[in-house]
């Protein structure tokens, strides 16, 4: 008799191979990866995010949402899924989150590594108007004033140019996330220019507003990815 595959877990790290389409072990629901966060146990017991998707062991799919793991660790999901008893902490959604913004000031880091970076309100202003920005950063605890001016130049950009959905503007990294991330201080305002570094850090932001913004999936397609 052949032993049906498990729907809960995965055989492993993803390889090309993988499917793109997993069940979110606390909904139910079947959705693209993307939308979702891999979690393994580690080699202690305790289950942890797999961000990267590479970690070895077999892997439990949650949605990305703070809401839906916090669910998870609430009903002891980890240990049915796994099918074991296994240790997830009651900080694990707060823990996930701090993963996912660490994983966007590395993407945003090596943006800047690329020479995909230009950060300052002027060269930020400059950027916009010449039409070499693709992405517009700001600060979540920006001051509004120097936000709302830049945030009209890229409006008028993107309505000029006819440009679909809007102009993405990201807002979910702090000053001092922005500092770490670019390699100095008092960063508020940053333009993204067009590359692969860029697309990576974008990707990562629209699963951090997911993961914030619960289960909300028009978030994820949102042109402002906001705090």
């Amino acid at each position: 008799m052949l032993a049906l595959a498990d729907p809960d877990l995965d055989n492993g790290p993803r390889t090309d191979r993988s499917a793109t389409m997993r069940m979110c072990a606390v909904s139910r629901e079947v959705r693209p990866i993307d939308e979702l966060i891999r979690f393994v146990v580690s080699p202690q017991g305790e289950v942890v995010p797999d961000l990267k998707r590479k970690l070895p062991g077999r892997g439990l799919w949650v949605s990305a949402s703070r809401r839906t793991v916090a669910e998870a660790v609430r009903r002891n999901q980890f240990s049915k899924g796994f099918k074991r008893q296994v240790r997830a902490a009651a900080t694990l959604p707060a823990d996930t989150e701090v993963l996912l913004v660490r994983s966007c000031t590395e993407a945003l880091a090596m943006s800047a590594k690329a020479g995909q970076v230009v950060s300052g309100f002027s060269k930020v202003e400059g950027a916009l108007g010449h039409g070499q920005a693709a992405a517009l950063i700001h600060a979540s605890d920006g001051a509004a004033d120097g936000i709302r001016k830049l945030d009209a130049i890229a409006g008028h950009r993107s309505a000029n140019l006819g440009e679909s959905g809007g102009f993405p503007i990201v807002t979910v990294l702090t000053s001092e996330q922005l500092d770490l991330a670019l390699g100095r201080s008092n960063v508020i305002h940053a333009a993204l220019l067009a590359g692969p570094a860029s697309k990576t850090f974008l990707s990562r932001c629209q699963i951090l507003v997911r993961y914030r913004m619960a289960d909300d999936d028009k978030t994820a397609d949102a042109a402002r990815t906001s705090d």
